[in-house]
């Protein structure tokens, strides 16, 4: 069963990346997870590597994204004030007000997503997936360890 379930993982993972893709032409699922990933830090605009981090992805990726998103108006890429070696990443209102217009139709998309789900299962499935990031972050430490 276990194997089943990460093989479904990935299978689930490219097919939820390609509905994404063909919900906004102008938005891929990948630049929306950051552009949520940098509307995650409530504070202040975070870091490229704090992004990354959160992401669970690298540095570049990150970078990159950015850099194309900030081209097309939705971030910015900018200076810290304390410490000018660190770039933050900063959504415009551009942004902002794009997200706002398919709001909507983003709520329709994630609740005919998870139809037919009762509150039992969406229970089961959140359990589950925080279980496997423990899971995963314990592997990782080990990983560093030994490298």
């Amino acid at each position: 069963m276990e194997a089943y379930i990460y093989g479904g993982i990935f299978a689930l993972s490219n097919k939820l990346q390609l509905l994404g893709d063909k919900f906004d032409s102008n938005i891929s699922t990948k630049q929306w997870f950051l552009i949520a990933i940098i509307a995650s830090f409530k504070y202040e605009a975070p870091t490229i590597s704090m992004t990354a981090e959160r992401m669970g992805t690298s540095r570049q990726n990150v970078k990159k994204m950015a850099s194309i998103l900030e081209r097309r108006g939705f971030l910015v890429i900018g200076k810290d004030k304390e410490d000018g070696r660190i770039q933050r990443l900063e959504l415009t209102k551009y942004c902002t007000d794009y997200f706002e217009q398919r709001m909507e139709s983003e709520e329709k998309y994630i609740e005919n997503l998870f139809a037919d789900f009762d509150e039992e299962m969406l229970l089961g499935i959140f359990k589950g997936i925080k279980q496997l990031e423990k899971n995963i972050m314990v592997l990782e430490k080990q990983n560093e360890e030994e490298s």
